[in-house]
C-alpha cells in the first residue's frame, strides 16, 4: 500500500514530464501503477487539456441542465438502452450493477459517443442487435456552441487516454502501444451529471449516486467546483472524500481493467453523498469521460499479470458483452 492510501489521500500525480524527456515518462508509469495496485483512483495535474477547453464544456452543460424540464426532455433517447441524450434523475440506479437494491439516483445525465457517422459505427462494429451502443447523437437546440464544445472536449478526452494508457502499458511492463489494437475503435461515452437541488428529503438508502464499481477500463472525471460529495471506499470500508483540486482531473479504475490485470489493479466502490440539509439547495455538476475499449476487443489476463502461481482468475470476454451485462442491470 502506498503512502499516500495508508495515510488516506488520493494520490496526486503530475503529468507533465511524462510528456518530454526519456525518464519522465517512466517515472509517472511507476506512480500510476503504484496507485491502480492500492487504490484505483487517482487525480492527475498537467495534464495538457487547454482550459478553454474544459470551460466551454461545462458552461454549455449548464446551459442544458437550467432548461425548464420540458425542453431537457425533448432529447431523450427512444429507449433507456440507448445511451444517448438526456435521462431524468432516478432514470438509474448504478449500484443495482452489483445486485444491491436501491431507490433510483438523484442524478440527471446527458451523453453523447462518437457515432454521429454511421460509417465509423460500422467500421467499429455495429451489427444488427447492437444499435445501442452505436446510434449516433441527440444534440440539442437552442444552446450555442453545445456541439462544438462536447466533440471538442471528447477528442481532448481521447488524446489525454491514449496518452495515459501509453503509461499504464509501461507499468505494466508492457510496450507504450500494447492497448492501441484493443481501443483503435472505442465505444466512450461522455457523460455530464448534473445532481439537482434537493428540495425534498431523499427516500431511505437513495444516494445522488449509490455505492457502485465504473464498469469499463478507466474513468476520467472533471469535478467543476468544491461542492464535494464524492467518495470512495477504502479496504477498511470507510469512505474518504476525493478533493477538489482545481485543473485536475480524478481517473478511477473500472471492472474491466482490474479483470484485464487479473486483479493486480483494483476497481474501487465509489458513490456521490447528498449534502447536508443546510446545502440542499445547492447544485453539482461533473463530467466523466467513461473509456470503453473496442466492442469486440477480447479482454482475456494481460501477460504480464500472469503466472504459474497467479493464473488468471477471470474467463476470457469481450468488451461488449461486459458492458451490456452491466448496463441492463442499472436500467432493467
Amino acid at each position: 500500500m502506498s503512502d499516500a492510501v495508508a495515510t488516506g489521500h488520493i494520490p496526486v500525480i503530475d503529468l507533465s514530464p511524462s510528456f518530454s524527456g526519456e525518464d519522465g515518462p517512466m517515472s509517472v508509469a511507476e506512480e500510476i501503477g503504484a496507485a491502480c495496485e492500492s487504490l484505483g483512483f487517482l487525480i492527475v495535474t498537467g495534464h495538457g487539456v487547454p482550459s478553454a477547453t474544459i470551460t466551454a464544456m461545462v458552461k454549455t452543460a449548464e446551459a442544458f441542465f437550467v432548461q425548464p424540464v420540458e425542453t431537457r426532455v425533448v432529447s431523450m433517447p427512444s429507449s433507456p438502452y440507448v445511451f444517448r441524450g438526456y435521462f431524468p434523475s432516478e432514470a438509474s440506479a448504478l449500484a443495482a450493477s452489483l445486485d444491491i437494491e436501491t431507490p433510483g439516483d438523484l442524478c440527471e445525465v446527458y451523453c453523447i459517443n462518437r457515432f454521429d457517422d454511421q460509417a465509423d459505427a460500422a467500421e467499429a462494429g455495429l451489427k444488427p442487435g447492437r444499435e445501442a451502443f452505436f446510434a449516433p447523437n441527440i444534440w440539442p437546440e437552442g444552446i450555442d456552441g453545445f456541439k462544438p464544445a462536447w466533440t471538442a472536449y471528447y477528442a481532448a478526452m481521447e488524446n489525454l487516454t491514449r496518452h495515459i494508457l501509453g503509461l499504464m502499458a509501461r507499468s505494466l511492463g508492457l510496450p507504450a502501444d500494447w492497448f492501441v489494437p484493443f481501443c483503435n475503435q472505442h465505444t466512450t461515452n461522455l457523460v455530464a451529471n448534473y445532481y439537482p437541488p434537493q428540495t425534498d428529503r431523499p427516500l431511505a438508502g437513495q444516494l445522488r449516486r449509490g455505492a457502485h464499481t465504473d464498469y469499463s477500463s478507466l474513468s476520467i472525471l472533471y469535478q467543476t467546483h468544491d461542492s464535494g460529495g464524492l467518495q470512495v471506499q477504502l479496504g477498511d470500508g470507510t469512505w474518504l472524500d476525493v478533493p477538489y483540486l482545481e485543473d485536475s482531473f480524478v481517473i478511477n479504475l473500472g471492472d474491466l481493467l482490474a479483470v484485464w490485470t487479473n486483479e493486480r489493479w483494483v476497481s474501487t466502490m465509489h458513490r456521490v453523498v447528498n449534502p447536508p440539509r443546510a446545502m440542499a439547495t445547492d447544485s453539482r455538476l461533473s463530467t466523466v469521460f467513461f473509456h470503453q475499449p473496442n466492442y469486440d476487443a477480447l479482454i482475456e489476463c494481460i501477460p504480464t499479470c500472469l503466472s504459474p502461481q497467479n493464473p488468471a482468475r477471470h474467463p476470457p470476454t469481450t468488451s461488449g458483452e461486459w458492458i451490456l451485462a452491466k448496463l441492463e442491470k442499472t436500467v432493467g
